[in-house]
């Protein structure tokens, strides 16, 4: 299929877009034109036009400075549009989604020679929800008019004065044309408290039912998306669809030419997409809440016939289930030994644990009780939705009107979307996972609130990914800066469930580390497995590692010690310091950014989120201190689960899992020094195992070829 006619389009299109950009070729970027074509283009088709035999897969490492996204969208646009299929091309982060649709794509379009269109395609959240801020906008108004009336007699009622004018100028914004109804457009930052009352979800939308339909300005952007031929989405969405079956957000996986850029968030992205959590306070609560609520209704709206009887059974169920939830509650307090630990991202929970997913029998016995309640409520209220639905077609043997059902439906749909959370996770918490297979991690945290949370999740994406993506997909590319391990693919194959027909790939970056960057382990004597004595010994010497460069970065692995070293600096030097935690991360690198300019010195103090995704080039980051090599925190309860399974299959979980992930990440940490092919500086790692130990020196070997100097 990747016919001579295809790869001379490719080519002169490449060639088109270096001479109107003025740029050289680049090896990397050549070697991964020809990999993704050669993905795409070696699709063969069965009389439906979809794949036929194995799955098309490829895994490209692109380094740094390699022009991937111009790379994949110059093979991968002409085959789509040969094919007749949709590209779909999949960020993990919001920054690198709008930079492919607000700056790569535009780019290629005027310099490249290729006509096409694209969209960018978000979930239904990110829009306002017509009937919703109808809704708002007439409860809001009338309390306005009675405001008034009460006003004349003496009485002041409180009305939500903001609520009415912002739910009046998006009418109008609307109705203008000035706005499409995406969150992401509206001119003023909103609270996620103001949006979630003025958008829905799949459950709570009538659909076409809506007297809103037509005008709905999420199904206006899903006909757009369907009419492009590249969509710029997210992994979140691209899972959501697929655990829904697919096609029901994007088009059929099945003609879906796939990339996922940033792809080494994608196992991560399908656990945290298939985990369930539930509060039991809050939820025993909620049960109160559903219990008055709906009694109150039915003593407001009495109901006909069966719709009627169905809905009398609801607050009946929630009343008995309520001591069930109070009584698991404190099962698990009595049971919970709650240890707090810190995450890689200074986040601090009390949690507990249950080794190896096993949970007490005398809990799985309560939480059956609690999944046959939950499944029970779920049945009632999915059958009060389907009279709802019927209501809306003009059933009028149902005994509401289709107005009134137009009205109740989001609400049913919510409190069955909860109560089907529910039912999920007790399943998921009281099952008993099969024998030779990765368990289910199980664990409680304990809430800011003293409230417990109960938490089930996969410890591996890796058969979910492997039936829902790779062998649905008509074809996939995944594509990473950090996709190595070790200099290996082991790590992401293992976790992605890779195919075996899958073909990985390394697209060299053209920086010159060697004779941009140097790599600095100094010797100051202090081990980081003692903890204060690695303290001590950073907050000594990081002023005069530090004294000159313009701007730097120094990442920790703990808040804590990031906090003790800022205390513990020349009050001088502090002056220069910006801490994460302090400030939002964009108006901390807006003020570095203006500190340098400004001809300051100026240092960022951060965690694991300013180890990705941070671009600070040229002056802006001179120096990276990296205070000790980023092993995961071994609390982590997924991460625990899954060393725990492969200790017992006979592994060993340092090495299969804590080695080769502190690999990534001190790579991606190391990767925040040169952003262009112009930058220099120096990397200096404050920890020696590095060089001590056999781990360290593989952990070393690793990295980028900067020139190196051991102490």
């Amino acid at each position: 299929m990747l016919n001579d006619e295809l790869k001379g389009q490719i080519q002169t299109a490449y060639r088109t877009f270096l001479d109107n950009k003025s740029l050289k070729p680049r090896y990397g970027q050549r070697v991964m034109i020809a990999e993704v074509a050669k993905l795409f283009g070696g699709v063969k088709l069965d009389d439906d036009g979809h794949r036929d035999g194995d799955p098309a897969v490829a895994v490209i490492e692109a380094g740094t400075g390699t022009g991937k996204t111009v790379a994949y969208c110059l093979a991968a646009i002409p085959i789509a549009k040969h094919l007749g299929k949709p590209l779909v091309i999949s960020t993990a982060t919001v920054a690198l989604q709008e930079q492919i649709v607000l700056k790569d794509l535009p780019d290629i379009q005027r310099n490249a020679g290729l006509q096409f269109g694209f969209s960018l395609a978000k979930g239904r959240g990110r829009y306002v929800c017509l009937s919703k801020l109808d809704n708002l906008l007439r409860e809001n108004q009338s309390m306005a008019d009675q405001q008034q009336i009460f006003a004349d007699d003496g009485f002041k009622l409180d009305v939500d004065e903001a609520g009415l004018k912002l739910y009046t100028r998006m009418v109008e914004a609307l109705g203008g044309n000035k706005w499409d109804g995406e969150r992401d457009s509206w001119p003023e930052a909103l609270e996620d408290q103001d949006w979630s009352r003025l958008t829905t979800d799949h459950i709570q939308c009538s659909n076409r039912r809506c007297g809103h339909f037509q005008q709905c300005v999420f199904y206006k952007a899903r006909e757009g998306v369907q009419k492009v031929d590249v969509i710029v989405t997210n992994h979140d969405l691209v899972l959501a669809d697929l655990a829904l079956g697919g096609g029901a957000i994007l088009p059929d996986p099945r003609d879906c030419l796939y990339i996922f850029d940033e792809a080494h968030h994608l196992p991560d992205k399908a656990i945290s997409h298939f985990a369930h959590n539930t509060r039991l306070h809050a939820t025993a609560d909620w049960l109160e809440q559903l219990d008055k609520n709906l009694s109150k209704l039915l003593a407001q709206h009495p109901l006909p016939g069966e719709l009627g009887r169905v809905l009398e059974k609801v607050p009946l169920e929630a009343r008995d289930l309520k001591p069930h939830q109070q009584f698991m509650q404190q099962a698990m307090g009595e049971v919970a030994d709650f240890s707090s630990a810190e995450d890689l991202r200074g986040n601090v929970r009390p949690q507990h644990r249950f080794e190896h997913g096993v949970v007490p029998e005398e809990l799985v016995a309560m939480g059956l009780e609690l999944k046959a309640g939950f499944g029970r409520i779920t049945d009632l209220l999915q059958r009060m939705v389907d009279m709802l639905k019927e209501a809306m077609d003009g059933e009028a043997s149902v005994g509401v009107s289709e107005s009134q059902a137009e009205e109740w439906y989001p609400l049913f749909g919510a409190l069955l979307a909860r109560a089907e959370a529910n039912w999920t996770l007790w399943t998921q918490f009281c099952l008993q996972d099969p024998e030779g297979r990765p368990p289910t991690a199980r664990w409680l945290t304990l809430t800011d609130t003293n409230d417990i949370e109960v938490h089930v999740s996969p410890i591996l994406a890796a058969d979910t990914l492997r039936q829902y993506l790779w062998h649905s997909a008509f074809a996939a590319l995944a594509t990473s800066a950090t996709l190595t391990a070790l200099g290996k693919f082991d790590r992401f194959s293992h976790r992605a469930g890779l195919p075996k027909s899958a073909v990985c790939t390394l697209a060299p970056s053209p920086f010159k580390h060697a004779e941009a960057g140097l790599l600095h382990v100094p010797n100051h004597g202090a081990d980081p497995r003692d903890s204060a004595g690695h303290t001590a010994a950073i907050t000594e010497h990081l002023p005069d590692i530090l004294a000159d460069e313009r701007g730097s970065l120094v990442l920790y692995s703990s808040r804590k010690q990031m906090l003790e070293v800022y205390a513990g600096l020349p009050a001088a030097f502090r002056e220069r310091v910006l801490v994460q935690g302090d400030l939002s991360k964009q108006e901390l690198i807006r003020q570095h950014r203006s500190a340098v300019d400004d001809g300051k010195q100026s240092v960022i103090f951060g965690l694991a989120s300013f180890a990705e995704g941070v671009d600070l080039p040229g002056k802006y980051c001179e120096h990276v201190v990296i205070a000790k090599i980023p092993f995961a925190v071994p609390d982590d309860p997924v991460e625990a689960a899954l060393a725990e399974w492969i200790e017992k299959n006979g592994g060993n979980p340092f090495m299969e899992i804590a080695v080769p992930d502190a690999s990534l990440r001190l790579i991606q940490a190391c990767g925040r020094l040169l952003r262009t092919e112009q930058d220099t500086g120096t990397i200096t790692v404050l920890d020696r195992r590095l060089v001590t130990q056999r781990y360290g020196k593989a952990i070393l070997k690793a990295l980028p070829p900067f020139r190196q100097q051991i102490d």
